[in-house]
């Protein structure tokens, strides 16, 4: 497994619109959707097709191709972006919820230092682990920031 989270050139970085929101979506690698969908979702996916990601929090489609759109019901896990619960997790590969990075951040401990070693141990796989297939940094980084504002 590469390392998920270093900027690579032969990633997936082809934008398309929802076709249900019409926000750009970023391509994903079919080995992140057969991870994520469940069974009966899966039996109906075209693996010929190129996928992409909506992380647009008010659409209900979490994937979608020229053929087909699958939204979150069709996933085995809760979408960060989808799912605004607590116990969602925002760091797929190393468990940090909402509610774990926000306990962290009121106690001055910093969840970016101890997945960025983890990362740097090449110990991600935010590829089957993340909906968006790829590194979380960006939303962890984002969330705290957000926390910080508030």
């Amino acid at each position: 497994m590469d390392n998920c989270c270093q900027a690579s050139t032969d990633k997936l970085t082809q934008t398309s619109q929802c076709p249900a929101c019409h926000q750009k979506g970023r391509s994903v690698q079919m080995i992140t959707l057969k991870a994520m969908l469940q069974p009966k979702a899966l039996g109906t996916i075209y693996p010929e097709s190129t996928y992409a990601f909506c992380s647009n929090s008010s659409c209900n489609v979490v994937y979608f191709s020229d053929m087909q759109t699958l939204d979150k019901t069709t996933l085995k896990i809760s979408v960060f972006q989808k799912d605004k619960a607590l116990d969602v997790p925002v760091c797929y590969c190393f468990g940090w919820t909402r509610e774990g990075i926000i306990q962290a951040v009121q106690e001055n401990q910093h969840p970016t230092d101890h997945i960025r070693g983890q990362v740097q141990a090449n110990r991600c796989g935010c590829e089957v682990n993340n909906p968006q297939g790829t590194c979380c940094l960006g939303n962890v980084n984002s969330f705290i920031r957000d926390l910080d504002k508030s």
